[in-house]
């Protein structure tokens, strides 16, 4: 303590202030609502805590707000533990934060419901904003922690009821500080790969202070900006959180997510074994039917007529022919014995047949001599018979 004849600069006092009050509360619990949080981009935290009658400056740096499970929200009632210290260029005093919890479940399910109302009014749960899920996806995005039960449980499902699916990690922080950041970046990364055609963003089971990463406002949004289908599947059945209700579907649990995400190898080989027998019984049924309409018909009076008429016509062609064929025939025998006359004839004008009955032929000078007044005795002769040929001195 200062005398009276002291005097103290203004740093003294601040400094003689400082000592007492951070050496005599150097470790306090606090209770009070926040008001004022801001959230600098160095990652500190800034902000008020109040109650009816007082209010405190409060400071919790980036390295002890990122075990926080939580964002605090103004209005939210919240224990703070830390110690007093003094702010000497403004000569005030403020608490230095070094943990931060919910003053109760309460206040947790409020910040919840507060959060649900807001999105709820700019329509981030509206059916229209929906996007579907794929009946055959080639390549499914999990956001999970590659560590856990669910992680586990997601691929088991997966290959279970669809081997031929191509799964995609990226890996995420799902509880404590932290996570919802890990969570949104995940997201993101998978919707810059351009070829994942569903994401399954979840984790197992857990109180509300585990699951608080998916009630966070920035996953909510990255859910639903999600150019990707997104389907949650977060906790047990009976857990709704934030992001249940932006997901364009939601799961009760991962391993839902999982075969809600794909179809099942068993039902589609069944189905393409009872369509080929439906389709085969339906073409079979579909020819006999038809089969039968087409022996109807021509079973029909319309159209015996125009069989009955080419039978006729077919008849009178037979007879027809066959009378061509009788008028050939008897052409043929007349020529027959036309050609057998005229044969005769030409053969009783063969030499060979002449000259054997003793007649000669004679030429004189190569021309064959007709009469005897024609023979020139001086001159040789050729004298052809049957047996032979003689040539005159």
């Amino acid at each position: 303590m200062t005398n009276e004849t002291q005097i103290l600069t203004v740093s003294e006092l601040t400094i003689e202030i400082r000592r007492t009050l951070e050496e005599s509360f150097q470790q306090v619990s606090v209770i009070g609502e926040i008001s004022n949080f801001k959230s600098h981009i160095s990652g500190h935290w800034y902000f008020s805590l109040k109650d009816a009658d007082a209010v405190i400056n409060c400071t919790m740096w980036k390295g002890f707000n990122q075990y926080v499970f939580f964002t605090p929200q103004d209005g939210m009632k919240v224990i703070l533990n830390g110690k007093i210290t003094v702010y000497p260029p403004r000569g005030s005093y403020q608490l230095d934060i070094r943990s931060m919890k919910p003053a109760g479940l309460g206040e947790l399910q409020e910040a919840f419901e507060k959060l649900k109302k807001k999105l709820e009014a700019e329509g981030l749960f509206d059916e229209k904003f929906r996007k579907p899920i794929p009946i055959f996806p080639k390549k499914i995005g999990i956001v999970t922690a590659i560590d856990g039960a669910a992680f586990r449980d997601l691929v088991s499902v997966a290959k279970r009821r669809y081997p031929l699916v191509e799964l995609v990690i990226a890996p995420a922080r799902v509880q404590g500080s932290g996570a919802a950041e890990s969570i949104v970046n995940s997201i993101k990364l998978l919707n810059n790969l351009g070829n994942v055609d569903v994401i399954i963003v979840g984790r197992g089971g857990g109180s509300i202070e585990d699951l608080w990463a998916f009630n966070e406002e920035i996953v909510a949004r990255a859910i639903f900006k999600s150019k990707v289908p997104v389907i949650s599947g977060v906790g047990h059945e009976v857990d709704f959180t934030i992001a249940d209700y932006v997901a364009d579907l939601r799961a009760p649990t991962p391993s839902v997510a999982m075969e809600l995400a794909t179809p099942d190898v068993i039902e589609i080989d069944n189905f393409i074994n009872e369509f080929l027998s439906k389709s085969s019984r339906i073409i079979e049924e579909h020819i006999i039917e038809k089969e039968e309409n087409i022996l109807s018909i021509l079973r029909s009076y319309g159209f015996r007529i125009p069989l009955d008429l080419i039978i006729r016509n077919t008849q009178q062609i037979d007879i027809a022919i066959n009378r061509i064929l009788q008028g050939i025939e008897r052409f043929s025998l007349i020529y027959d014995k036309k050609i057998s006359i005229l044969s005769k004839s030409l053969d009783s004008y063969n030499i060979q047949r002449v000259l054997k009955r003793g007649f000669v032929l004679v030429k004189q000078n190569s021309k064959f001599v007709t009469r005897a007044a024609k023979f020139n005795k001086e001159k040789k002769a050729t004298l052809n018979f049957y047996d032979g040929e003689i040539i005159t001195p």
